[in-house]
C-alpha cells in the first residue's frame, strides 16, 4: 500500500505547487502533480546535517553511544534524518573510544558517520577548540581510526598549513574519507594545494579561518573558487552577517554551499552553563561562547531553524532545500541515498507549515511520533 503525502512539493529543480510524494516501503516511488483545493504545507527533503556537535542536551564530543542517541533523536525531531556525529580536538584515545562507540550507531542507522573536527588544526585559528589538544596531522592516527570505524569514520577537519597534512588528506581520501578544510591560517596556495590533494569541503567557512584580503585573499576565496568544494555556512545570524550568507552562497551555487547547524550540547536547551571538549561554554541569548575568552562555540541551531534563517535572509525555498538537504548529502557520499524527494531515494521528508516550522517528519517511510 503506497502511502501519499500532499503538498508543495521542494525538488531539486524547482516547487511542484500542487504535488505529492508518494511512497513505497521506506522508498519514494514517485514525484508527481496533483491537483487540489488549496496549496498544504510544504514538504521537503530530510535535513542532512554533516556538523553538529550535540544537541538537546547532550554530545557527541565525549564518544558517549546513549547520548549520541539522544543527541541525534532531538535534531531528528527538527527534520535532521541524516548527521554526522563531530567530535572536536580530542586526545587519540577519545578519539579511539568514539569511534569504536560510535561504529554501531552508523551500522544501525542512527548516525551516517562520525566527523573528526580536529585535532589537526591552526592554533591561530583554533576558535574554541581546546588548544592543548592541537597537534600535526598523523597518517598512522588517521589510518588506525579508519580502520577500527570499519566505514564510520566519514569527514575529518585539518588545517593544510600544518606538516603531514597532505599525506593525510590523500590518505583519507583514498579510504573514501571525505577531507575538509578549517580552523586554518593558510595561505590561498596552501589551500589551494589543500584542494589539489583531494580535499572536498570547506568547515564553516569564514568561521575559524585567516580573513578575506585582497592581496592574501586566504583560504575562503580558494575554498570558494574550488568547483570540487563544498562549502559549510553557519546560517544563523551569529556566525555570519546575512550578507555573508547570501554572498556566499551566491558564489558558490546552492550546488556547492551546504547549511550546518554546528550545534552544540545546549541546542534546544535554556542558557545556562556548558562544556565542549572539556572547556567552560556559557550560554546566553542562545548563542554560545567560551568563558575563558568568548569565542564562539559552537551553536544551538538546528537545521530547520537554519532554513529560516536562510530563507528570510533573501534565499529561495528551492535553492534553501538544496543547501539544508541535497548538497551536503553528496558532500559526504550519501547522495545515492538521501538528500532530496527524488525517485529511488530513501523516504525522508518534512512537513513544513507556511512559516516554515516543522509539523511532521518522516524518515525511512516512517512517521516520527
Amino acid at each position: 500500500m503506497a502511502l501519499r503525502v500532499n503538498g508543495k512539493v521542494v525538488t531539486p529543480t524547482g516547487v511542484v505547487r500542487q504535488g505529492c510524494v508518494e511512497i513505497s516501503g521506506n522508498r519514494i516511488a514517485a514525484v508527481a502533480e496533483y491537483p487540489a483545493k488549496r496549496d498544504g504545507h510544504w514538504i521537503v527533503p530530510g535535513f542532512v546535517d554533516m556538523h553538529t556537535h550535540g544537541g538537546g542536551g547532550h554530545t557527541f564530543t565525549t564518544g558517549d553511544a546513549d547520548a549520541a542517541r539522544e543527541a541525534a533523536a532531538f535534531h531528528l525531531r527538527h527534520g535532521t534524518t541524516t548527521l554526522l556525529a563531530s567530535l572536536v580536538s580530542s586526545p587519540l584515545d577519545l578519539m579511539r573510544a568514539a569511534t569504536a562507540a560510535f561504529a554501531p550507531l552508523v551500522r544501525e542507522g542512527v548516525l551516517a558517520g562520525v566527523h573528526f573536527e580536529g585535532p589537526y588544526l591552526s592554533a591561530a585559528r583554533c576558535g574554541a577548540q581546546n588548544p592543548e589538544y592541537l597537534r600535526d596531522p598523523s597518517t598512522d592516527e588517521l589510518a588506525e581510526l579508519i580502520e577500527l570505524g570499519a566505514g564510520a569514520v566519514r569527514m575529518v577537519t585539518l588545517a593544510p598549513e600544518r606538516a603531514g597534512a597532505l599525506e593525510a588528506i590523500k590518505l583519507l581520501t583514498s579510504h573514501g574519507v571525505v577531507a575538509a578544510v578549517g580552523h586554518t591560517d593558510a595561505t590561498y596556495d596552501e589551500t589551494r594545494a589543500a584542494v589539489a590533494a583531494g580535499a572536498s569541503v570547506g568547515t564553516h567557512l569564514f568561521n575559524g579561518m585567516r580573513p578575506l584580503h585582497h592581496r592574501e585573499p586566504g583560504p575562503v576565496v580558494a575554498l570558494l573558487d574550488a568547483p570540487s568544494v563544498v562549502c559549510e555556512l553557519v546560517a544563523d545570524g551569529v556566525h555570519l552577517h546575512d550578507g555573508m550568507l547570501t554572498f556566499a552562497s551566491t558564489t558558490a551555487g546552492p550546488e556547492r554551499t551546504a547549511l550546518i547547524t554546528d550545534a552544540m550540547a545546549a541546542a534546544g536547551m535554556p542558557d545556562g552553563e556548558y562544556e565542549l571538549g572539556g572547556q567552560a561554554v556559557t550560554v546566553a541569548d542562545g548563542v554560545a561562547r567560551l568563558a575563558r575568552d568568548g569565542a564562539i562555540a559552537g551553536s544551538t541551531l538546528t537545521m530547520d531553524a537554519a532554513l529560516r534563517h536562510a530563507v528570510s535572509a533573501g534565499i529561495g525555498i528551492a535553492d534553501a532545500a538544496r543547501m539544508v538537504a541535497t548538497t551536503p548529502a553528496r558532500a559526504i557520499g550519501l547522495g545515492d541515498q538521501v538528500g532530496a524527494l527524488q525517485v529511488g531515494l530513501r523516504a525522508d521528508l518534512v512537513v513544513l507549515d507556511d512559516e516554515l516550522n516543522v509539523v511532521r517528519v518522516m524518515r525511512g517511510g516512517s512517521w516520527l511520533e
